[in-house]
């Protein structure tokens, strides 16, 4: 497979048409978010572009509103647990599925798909009812379980990807060499597969900071996440406190990116 650097060189210079076609593909899809983070210094009442003068009002105004604040605690509180949750199973399932001889594997990894054949909104109407029937509706680490269970093969395939990656001898020389399955495990595969773990959780967080359609079902007043917050301001006002909302979010996956790309690098993350 090529790498960005040397597929950045092809198109430069063998292919310039196709060098602007993904340049204007790429504006094309940054042009809102680029709309949204003007749009957020906006002074005034109502989201304009461009905005007819610009101030940060509206950031300060998001300090001392305290549903957003509770919200977005919601959000990062649900997203760790959710995350949290994933890293162990999601490890476990992919060196189980990829490196042991399991019995209905093909059907446990169907079973593992289901989760996106399901519309979310099936999935939010299951979990409401079931969550009810447990006693669980008003608890906060349960919107971060539901969120692991939708999301779960995202974390999957990504250390799956890692685990494929992993030659086996390597896990067969510490074995000859003394070392027991814990200790291969703890000091050969997980180093290893570490690149997927870092990309799973990374994709894991987001996902849980993001997800809407299912919150909106299960969650409640006391309970509500950030997403669920948004869309119950925009249904009165769109004001410019919700573009300064939205450039959070920009700014966190933009963090999240980052991260990616200095701990395992931009190109083994889209691999994964």
């Amino acid at each position: 497979m090529m790498s960005a650097g040397s597929l950045r060189r092809r198109f430069g210079t063998d292919y310039p048409l196709l060098q602007w076609v993904v340049f204007l593909e790429v504006l094309f899809l940054a042009l809102p978010t680029l709309i949204i983070l003007v749009a957020s210094f906006g002074g005034g009442d109502i989201i304009t572009f461009p905005p007819e003068n610009l101030s940060a009002k509206w950031y300060v105004s998001l300090l001392s509103n305290q549903d957003y604040i509770d919200a977005f605690a919601n959000s990062v509180l649900v997203a760790t647990f959710c995350t949290a949750l994933a890293i162990p199973a999601g490890v476990l399932t992919a060196v189980g599925l990829n490196r042991y001889d399991i019995r209905f594997e093909n059907t446990i990894r169907l079973y593992l798909l289901l989760p996106f054949t399901i519309p979310l909104v099936v999935s939010g109407v299951i979990l409401l009812i079931l969550f009810g029937r447990l006693g669980w509706i008003n608890q906060l680490w349960a919107v971060g379980l539901a969120l692991t269970v939708i999301n779960l093969p995202f974390m999957i395939w990504s250390v799956s990807s890692s685990v494929n990656g992993l030659d086996p001898m390597l896990e067969n020389a510490a074995r000859n060499l003394g070392a027991g399955r814990f200790q291969t495990f703890l000091h050969v595969t997980l180093p290893a597969i570490l690149p997927g773990i870092i990309s799973g959780s990374l994709l894991m967080f987001i996902l849980g900071l993001n997800e809407f359609v299912v919150s909106l079902i299960i969650t409640t007043p006391q309970t509500r996440t950030l997403p669920v917050q948004i869309y119950s301001a925009i249904r009165g006002n769109i004001s410019p406190e919700i573009a300064a909302v939205s450039s959070i979010y920009v700014v966190i996956a933009i963090v999240a990116i980052l991260v990616a790309d200095r701990t395992v690098g931009l190109d083994q993350f889209l691999e994964s």
